[in-house]
């Protein structure tokens, strides 16, 4: 049997572009003979689509989609994934669901038994989980047809309470198709394997896995689809972070034909689960990940140029780059904008970096500007001491200034703020906190530091300089990050505890922390919601970012 999976990237609502996708995808499979093509999961929407299932004209709009595909499920079927209108008064009116199509009839329909409500995931809102399971028969096989966390429940997860293939194992299939939207983070692909390893083995049968790709505003899909043997070897991995098509020939004895990508005993056993920060850690993907969500914020929203504030700094260079790689140089305006406490090596550094990367900049000084709204704040600040109003004012002028070039000429701000820095409220509401689309607000302070080695890793694109002086905000005479913050070193490890792993301060503390620090820390933390409530979208590259799968109390008190 010739199974293709469509491992696709998908824009949410836009029924039109998807559907040509697919039914593209289709006629291709046919003419090179395949039986079955696999899509992945709400594929026809776009996941995940939200609110946009509340609407009836929406839901009308998928099951057209799926009539208007179903045409061309003739001598090919097709696994496809969209709403299913639940029948049932009792309950959510609609299932997350897999349609089976042929001979241009649906012939079969799964229902997602496990509804994820964790992190980024809210299905619990808005559908109501299966409550049968059936197999799909086709060309002599029983396909046992699932839906991304369907898999990840092997019996012994107390968040859902059926394995739907415990269910399914019980008329005997001979094929898994599990049709997917898991998105990225740098821990996710060793994860993914592992568990799809483990249902492989606990079953004993192959498993098709397709996965999406692309980028859905914060929420980052990797694809990276795969194909295991009944063995549990690895057959099969499609690209990672963008779109393919590719068949797999699948014998009747649950071989796959060609070479084993991975033998069983390599494939990894247990998620990866790190302890601590390694901020190195995959680095490259997540490169991958911040490129592809850049471009596809910009295409799916219509927009072609970005505009960033260069500082000279490490933030900014990093950004510029991924920008420049996104969309290219000439789409990313840099404008530096010094001040009389900004260095001549920042401006120099900054100069360097775009006629390095051969992108447009502009540099604007801003002393005037900051002179005179000092003048005019004068009667109200009277003799009162320099302080954080300030330094503020600085970074505000410069949101102001690039606010106003975007307005002018349509550009979109990119933010640079890290997320070392939007844990512990190290940034200007409304000054360096603009923007429109947080590129580094998942990566600490250190993985910026390694995303510029790691840029630099055939030529120097980022001014080593940029990499080797001390971080600063130059908003007062001699200023450094260090100042107010404590060392990266340590301070990111801390978050990293707090944040990715949520233990608590007793239990940092006795990893070694200093006590007093911890509280700091935390503290700094908790107190910063507000800012963060404010932020723009965070392209999510951890297991735990910032935004909309993080929610805590803005004013909640807790420190343990």
């Amino acid at each position: 049997m010739k199974i293709f999976l469509a491992q696709q990237n998908y824009h949410i609502g836009n029924f039109d572009d998807n559907t040509k996708k697919i039914i593209c995808a289709i006629e291709e499979a046919k003419k090179q003979g395949g039986d079955i093509i696999v899509f992945s999961e709400l594929s026809v929407c776009g996941y995940p689509p939200r609110d946009f299932l509340e609407f009836d004209d929406f839901i009308s709009k998928c099951y057209a989609a799926v009539e208007e595909i179903k045409q061309h499920a003739d001598t090919i079927a097709v696994i496809v994934g969209a709403p299913d209108k639940n029948t049932i008064p009792k309950g959510k009116d609609l299932f997350n669901a897999a349609y089976f199509l042929f001979e241009k009839e649906v012939k079969g329909i799964a229902h997602k038994t496990c509804l994820p409500t964790y992190d980024v995931f809210d299905e619990n809102r808005y559908f109501e989980p299966a409550y049968e399971w059936n197999i799909i028969e086709y060309k002599g096989k029983k396909l046992a047809v699932t839906i991304c966390e369907d898999i990840w429940n092997l019996g012994d997860n107390p968040l859902y309470r059926i394995c739907p293939m415990d269910e399914l194992m019980k008329h005997q299939p001979d094929i898994m198709i599990n049709i997917s939207a898991s998105p990225f983070d740098y821990t996710h692909d060793e994860d993914r394997k592992a568990v799809v390893k483990a249902t492989v083995v606990k079953y004993g049968l192959p498993m098709f896995y397709c996965n999406a790709t692309g980028s859905q505003t914060e929420i980052v899909f990797d694809g990276s689809s795969l194909v295991f043997d009944k063995y549990a070897n690895l057959c099969g991995q499609l690209p990672s972070f963008q779109s393919a098509l590719q068949s797999f020939i699948l014998n009747d004895d649950g071989t796959i034909d060609g070479p084993v990508i991975q033998p069983a005993s390599h494939v990894p056993d247990a998620p990866l689960n790190p302890l601590v920060l390694h901020e190195n850690l995959n680095i490259e993907k997540i490169y991958a990940a911040i490129v592809m969500s850049i471009k596809d914020y910009f295409f799916k929203m219509g927009f072609t140029k970005a505009i960033i504030g260069s500082s000279g700094g490490i933030d900014s260079a990093v950004t510029i780059a991924l920008a420049c790689e996104a969309l290219g140089a000439d789409n990313v305006k840099a404008v530096l904008m010094p001040s009389q406490y900004s260095t001549g090596h920042s401006v120099e550094d900054a100069e360097k970096l775009s006629k390095t990367l051969g992108n447009p900049y502009e540099i604007i000084p801003i002393k005037n500007i900051y002179d005179a709204f000092l003048q005019d704040l004068k009667p109200i600040f009277k003799d009162l001491p320099f302080s954080v109003a300030e330094e503020n004012i600085q970074s505000r002028t410069r949101g102001n200034l690039l606010m106003a070039i975007a307005n002018k000429f349509g550009y979109i701000l990119l933010n640079t703020s890290n997320k070392s820095e939007l844990a512990t409220g190290y940034g200007t509401l409304y000054g360096d906190m603009a923007g429109g689309l947080g590129v580094l607000g998942d990566c600490y302070k250190l993985q910026v530091y390694e995303l510029a080695k790691y840029i630099n890793r055939n030529k120097e694109i980022i001014p080593q300089n940029i990499i080797d002086k001390a971080p600063s905000a130059e908003l007062r005479p001699g200023q450094k990050d260090a100042d107010s913050l404590p060392d990266y070193a340590i301070l990111d490890k801390i978050l990293f505890q707090y944040i990715e792993r949520r233990m608590g301060p007793k239990e940092i503390k006795a990893q070694g922390f200093d006590a007093d620090l911890v509280d700091r820390i935390l503290k700094m933390v908790n107190m910063n919601e507000y800012k963060r409530n404010q932020f723009c979208p965070i392209i999510r590259v951890s297991p735990k970012a910032f935004g909309v799968g993080r929610r805590v109390p803005i004013v909640g008190k807790y420190l343990g």
